[in-house]
């Protein structure tokens, strides 16, 4: 039996009157899981909430049974929740490597800045650039590599491929599929129904702030009125 990493049951968010997230619920086991949907959906706000950074927010997220709700974000990530948020949030002051070098080390942790250069050679050569001196791709690496120092049981990530070529996509999904073959959980926030394919054949579809379809990268990619439905898109490619 497959084991259930993130339970999310019952979240609600507000941000003022405005009921962003009706009553979510679902669950992330040992296989990627893609929540897609048009901008607008309450997909960040799903992030937030989940890492703690909405006030407004109530219900349950459990990880591997653990409560996360209520508690501060820091103690959400020391539980083992990653989370590279949509537009990265660097500071575009500080080098490549004195952003790998301020994230805390657990003692029993397996990332270290040398593994994360491993991972991303590109990243090794621009240790001394600043972050706003990076390119799109090299800054997302660059977020990826901090939320993995952080040593995660299952990383979030809100819209990962947003702005960088195609070539760097495609080196991203490699990275990412290798984490997971190595253990790690996935929550994948996309609008790119290619690249969500490309991780995850579990595909939740968010509309309105609630969970309003469950389907798999392979129906969807062969249902082109769904993609319309869901994505406002017309059919796309999928890897």
């Amino acid at each position: 039996m497959t084991e259930v990493m993130l339970e999310v049951e019952g979240l609600n968010a507000y941000y003022g009157p405005a009921h962003v997230l009706q009553d979510v619920r679902f669950s992330v086991d040992t296989r990627p899981v893609a929540i897609i949907g048009r901008n607008g959906m309450g997909k960040s706000t799903l992030c937030f909430s989940i890492m703690g950074m909405l006030r407004s927010a109530s219900g349950s997220v459990r990880l591997r049974g653990q409560e996360l709700m209520g508690k501060p974000s820091y103690r959400i990530a020391q539980a083992g929740l990653g989370f590279v948020p949509q537009g990265r949030r660097l500071f575009p002051s500080l080098s490549t490597d004195e952003h790998l070098r301020i994230i805390p080390r657990r003692d029993d942790g397996s990332w270290t800045p040398a593994r994360i250069y491993e991972m991303f050679p590109g990243l090794a050569v621009r240790k001394t650039v600043s972050a706003g001196q990076l390119s799109g791709g090299e800054q997302q690496m660059l977020a990826i590599g901090r939320a993995l120092l952080t040593d995660p049981k299952l990383l979030i990530m809100d819209e990962p491929s947003e702005g960088l070529a195609p070539r760097v996509v495609e080196t991203l999904i490699d990275g990412l599929l290798t984490l997971v073959r190595e253990g790690m959980g996935l929550l994948l926030i996309e609008q790119n129904l290619g690249v969500a394919s490309a991780l995850a054949e579990r595909q939740l579809v968010m509309v309105a702030g609630k969970i309003a379809a469950e389907t798999t990268a392979g129906a969807l990619a062969s249902d082109p009125d769904a993609q319309r439905r869901y994505l406002g898109v017309e059919p796309q490619a999928v890897r």
